[in-house]
């Protein structure tokens, strides 16, 4: 009765037909797979795009420079003998005249004494022997003799005269007077070097500039034109006076591809110093330059490429000519125009005949956010 019972309800409970419990797994299959395809499909990326822009900008190239004064000379003695006095300090500003140094004199002043005493004795011999050859006692060879004797004895006062003035040293030129090497009473040797002395009133600037550029600045200086440069002094700042390019080495040094130039600055003020360094800024304006982000661009064997957006919104790979490097930035010679279209980002991520969707961002919008990025 109880096992009757038990195969009763198991009769009563409802089973679905085996066709229909296969198709309920294929539905479920099917809606399984269409979720995941939907989950793997990537939402379609916006690329960023731009134009060239047209404006008026600078180039400034910089070089490491060498500040030195029109005029820097060492004072030497010219006479030996004790020095016997010091009469101007490190650093100080002399005009020209002024004494600086003081040898000991004596031996020179006794010298010229005795040079003087020997003039005067030779005149009084010659006005006598002058006197004799008018009356004709002695022939005018012989006065000739006496004349040569007194004339001898005068380029020896010359002479010890020029002696005696060397122990007094002066300054040749105004300027600043550099490291005293001696002190009073030290024993000096002709030629030893007592201090150097700088004029500091116009400055000359040297500095290196590469082949490349040289040929550059050359070719577009007309024959009379001056280059004007700047200079940026040690703590960053700039000199408040504009110099000029005034000279140009002869020949380029083939181991750096260098050519030295030299700059002229006036000095008024004394703010600058012989030996200091700093940095030449030389600005090269470009009128109507067509400028690009330098983050669009990419390399294919030294030559550098955009992605153009062409028609259907498809990618193009177009080489271009730069004419100029600015910081983030491309002056572009060729290759492109204002109208054309750019991709600014993403260069890694298309592939030449690529259609994309994009947004487009102005070129003045993006040439600001650069900038923004750089500070």
């Amino acid at each position: 009765m109880t096992a009757a019972t038990g195969r009763g309800r198991r009769q009563r409970g409802y089973t679905l037909p085996v066709a229909t419990r296969g198709l309920l797994r294929l539905l479920s299959l099917l809606l399984l797979s269409g979720c995941q395809k939907h989950a793997e499909k990537p939402e379609e990326e916006l690329l960023r795009v731009t134009s060239p822009l047209r404006r008026d900008t600078t180039l400034s190239r910089e070089y490491v420079c060498q500040i030195r004064a029109i005029r820097q000379i060492e004072i030497r003695a010219l006479e030996p003998g004790y020095l016997q006095a010091v009469y101007v300090d490190e650093g100080q500003f002399v005009r020209a005249g002024q004494v600086l140094f003081q040898i000991l004199p004596s031996i020179y002043q006794a010298e010229y004494q005795k040079a003087a005493a020997e003039v005067q004795y030779a005149e009084v011999e010659y006005r006598n022997a002058k006197a004799l050859a008018d009356s004709g006692v002695i022939s005018p060879n012989q006065l000739a003799l006496v004349k040569a004797k007194l004339e001898k004895a005068k380029a020896e006062l010359a002479l010890t005269q020029a002696h005696l003035q060397f122990t007094t040293i002066r300054a040749p030129f105004d300027g600043l007077v550099g490291l005293l090497q001696v002190r009073v009473g030290s024993l000096l040797e002709e030629g030893e070097l007592l201090t150097t002395l700088s004029d500091i009133s116009q400055l000359w600037v040297y500095f290196n500039v590469p082949e490349a550029e040289y040929l550059e600045y050359a070719s577009k200086l007309k024959k009379d034109s001056i280059l004007r440069v700047r200079l940026r002094m040690a703590n960053g700042k700039l000199f408040p006076h504009e110099g000029s390019v005034t000279a140009v080495e002869a020949e380029f040094d083939n181991k750096t591809g260098n050519i030295p130039f030299r700059a002229t600055f006036p000095n008024p003020e004394g703010l600058l110093r012989h030996g200091e360094t700093g940095n030449i800024i030389i600005s090269q304006p470009f009128f109507q330059a067509l400028l690009i982000p330098q983050k669009a661009t990419f390399e294919i064997m030294d030559k550098k490429y955009v992605y153009v957006v062409e028609e259907k919104d498809t990618l193009r790979a177009r080489p271009i000519e730069v004419a100029a490097e600015l910081p983030h930035l491309y002056i572009v010679a060729r290759g492109l125009t204002e109208k054309d279209k750019i991709l600014l980002e993403g260069l890694n991520k298309v592939h030449e005949g690529e259609r994309v969707s994009y947004v487009f961002v102005p070129p003045e919008e993006a040439l600001s956010e650069l900038h923004l990025h750089a500070e």
